[in-house]
């Protein structure tokens, strides 16, 4: 069937539903019991998550700041399901994962920021290599586990994780605050400067500024680390119906990587670093506009646009026959430019009809990628390109759903589709050669919640998602085809007091053509047919208005299900995953004691044991974090005074992981014990 065909019978099939969508539906409405939103995720309120059809956690901005943790990436390692690779110790390149998904690059998590896609290729360059987030700035992190990709798209088999920046307040405010990162091993200091100013020009205009830089060095040499991040708000109210929201970021970063050790090496100290020639340079200007327009209060049409060029350049060193192996003295310096220009625009309708809620849009992404790898000769001096390419992708989707309330909106039924079509034509400057790459997949996806008291909430859904191959995946020869997963999750969450909230989730999720990284000959391939399922498991009590205590648990079961490795455990996937957090406020003082534990893994495919001699493969050791952090509030003048000393990693746990990307070999040594101090006015 041509594309021409699949879309004319995708737009027949919404043009149908729709008519006996409104055929079906009651004459007289119950407009006044639905919501009419946009964004399909909507508010980041307690109630909202409370309903949510799925596993649904958000943490607040207080939240993540009294988890004592180092950065963003740090303070998700609690968040039940999510596993995290500590690269930097600055969270200027983190990789996350989720359900047994591998955290390399966050590439199988959609991370969005105020509902925009952050990654700096959507399609083609899902991997967060260049992170313009930094922590002051978030107002709350909303973790959806489990697909989402009928209304956000491909490359979210983990989930998606939507990073709420800061609402424009409507009177003037501004804010300051300071925050000292020192680890004891190497007295290393990481400054975090952080300020804000808000509020509106009359009724209809609101503005707002804010400005992180950081400077200094993570826990090991040769982390030296400079961030810029600038962001400008703006919100403008054209009238009771129109509204106008924009946002401009600047985001910079200059950082040396201390890389992985060679295991003797890291036996010997871990603070050290092999790595002398790696580094790494980025720079993002981006940029979005949504129209956001209600004529009454049974419709919401809302046109999103999105634009942004980045540039980022990873520098690596390279040993005899180009190895990574970090006990080898470099032979070869390598750096690889990418620019980056991409634009989208989706516009996107809500609308209520009975006891339907329609939404329906469409999305077109366009990307220009320049992709370089030059390789200096150190013996030589010697400096020659190894790679030039061109990649420009254009992506069009088409999505909608229909979400159904029965039973006096006790239940609610949302089946949707998306049809997602990718183009990339790819072209090797260097050898003349060209290549053109299509893929057109409809993504189903169905969700069923269903309040069966006024304290119980069950849950269950289905969905599909996509991921396509990547531009890094092509880069050391490997032969992959286009990642396919199905999702699903059946749940429930119960109040069963006033005092304590208990939820449980059982999920599974089948993954065809998954692919990996295979360190042995260093390329990338399809593991074939792989399993993940398991269970999470919450518990939240507010024992006296003073002290409030949680927990929380995963249980994790992954299986490679056909070819070479059939039988074998997945890649930075551990089967146990445990944390609790105590929070006690005696007046204007506050601590908070934070726990995880985190079971042994297998770094590798081949489900190695023994570690191997370079490193490269071998088990990966449980750990277990406690972080502490003391707060005491103050009011002078009217205005809002905190001080706090937090200590990250309590018990100075020694654990390490596999390298990552242009470091892939040896020991990744995580942070040790550090002191954090910090201050903030509020005014």
């Amino acid at each position: 069937m041509s594309l021409i065909s699949k879309r004319k019978k995708l737009c027949a099939l919404i043009s149908m539903y729709l008519v006996t969508g409104y055929a079906s539906a009651d004459g007289a409405s119950k407009l006044d019991a639905m919501i009419v939103n946009s964004d399909w995720l909507g508010e980041t309120s307690e109630e909202r998550v409370k309903t949510y059809a799925g596993s649904r956690e958000v943490l607040t901005n207080q939240e993540l700041h009294e988890r004592g943790a180092l950065n963003l990436e740090d303070a998700l390692r609690g968040v039940n399901g999510i596993q995290v690779l500590d690269e930097t110790g600055t969270g200027i390149l983190p990789n996350i994962g989720i359900r047994g998904l591998n955290p390399l690059r966050s590439e199988r998590l959609q991370i969005l920021v105020d509902g925009y896609p952050i990654a700096i290729g959507p399609y083609t360059n899902v991997g967060v290599s260049l992170f313009p987030v930094t922590l002051p700035s978030i107002e709350a992190v909303d973790i959806v586990r489990g697909g989402a990709a009928v209304h956000y798209g491909p490359n979210n088999v983990g989930g998606v994780l939507n990073l709420v920046t800061k609402p424009i307040s409507r009177e003037f405010k501004q804010s300051i605050r300071e925050r000292i990162t020192i680890a004891e091993d190497t007295g290393n200091a990481y400054y975090d400067t952080y300020y804000r100013v808000a509020g509106f020009v009359g009724n209809d205009l609101g503005v707002q500024l804010q400005v992180n830089l950081q400077n200094g060095e993570g826990f090991r040499d040769h982390s030296e680390t400079d961030v810029q991040n600038i962001i400008l708000d703006a919100q403008y109210f054209l009238d009771d119906k129109n509204e106008l929201d924009m946002q401009l970021q600047y985001y910079n970063v200059n950082a040396e990587l201390p890389g992985s050790l060679s295991p003797s090496a890291y036996r010997a100290d871990r603070t050290d670093s092999q790595r002398p020639h790696d580094a790494y340079d980025a720079d993002m200007l981006r940029g979005n506009l949504t129209w956001t327009y209600n004529p009454n209060s049974n419709v919401e049409f809302q046109w999103r646009n999105f634009a942004h060029k980045a540039d980022r350049t990873f520098d690596f060193g390279q040993g005899a026959a180009f190895s990574f192996d970090p006990s080898l003295e470099a032979e070869y310096v390598a750096d690889s430019p990418r620019i980056f220009h991409v634009y989208g625009t989706e516009p996107r309708i809500t609308f209520n009809h009975g006891n339907h809620t329609f939404m329906a849009g469409a999305r077109f992404v366009k990307e220009q990628v320049s992709f370089d790898v030059n390789r200096l000769t150190l013996t030589t001096n010697e400096y020659s390109q190894v790679r030039n390419w061109n990649f420009d992708t254009e992506a069009v989707a088409l999505y909608f759903s229909d979400t159904i309330a029965l039973f006096e909106d006790k239940l609610s039924i949302t089946p949707g589709i998306r049809y997602e079509d990718v183009s990339t034509d790819f072209e090797d400057r260097i050898n003349g050669t060209t290549n053109k790459n299509e893929t057109d997949k409809f993504l189903p996806g169905l969700t069923v919640g269903f309040q069966a008291t006024d304290s119980l909430f069950l849950f269950t859904n289905a969905q599909r998602s996509l991921v396509p191959v990547q531009t890094a995946q092509v880069t050391r020869e490997g032969a992959v085809a286009n990642e396919l997963a199905w999702n699903y999750e059946i749940g429930a969450r119960s109040q069963l007091s006033e005092n304590v909230s208990v939820s449980g989730t059982l999920f599974r999720i089948d993954y065809d053509d998954q692919i990996q990284f295979n360190r042995t000959d260093s390329i990338f391939e399809n593991l074939g047919e792989t399993r993940h399922e398991g269970v999470e498991l919450t518990a939240d009590w507010q024992a006296t208005t003073r002290l409030a205590l949680g927990i929380g648990y995963t249980y994790l079961d992954t299986e490679q299900l056909n070819g070479a490795n059939k039988g074998n455990e997945l890649p930075n996937a551990p089967e146990h995953h445990f944390s609790a957090h105590v929070n006690y406020r005696v007046g204007p003082w506050k601590t908070t004691l934070t726990g995880l534990h985190v079971s042994e893994s297998y770094s590798d495919a081949n489900s190695t044991d023994e570690e191997t001699v370079n490193g490269s493969a071998g088990k990966l050791p449980a750990y277990t974090l406690v972080n502490s952090r003391l707060s005491r509030e103050f009011v002078v003048g009217g205005n809002n005074i905190e001080i706090a000393v937090a200590v990250n990693n309590l018990l100075d746990e020694e654990y390490y992981f596999r390298g990552v990307d242009v470091s892939p070999v040896g020991r990744l040594p995580a942070p040790g014990r550090s002191l954090i101090l910090e201050g903030s006015l509020d005014f």
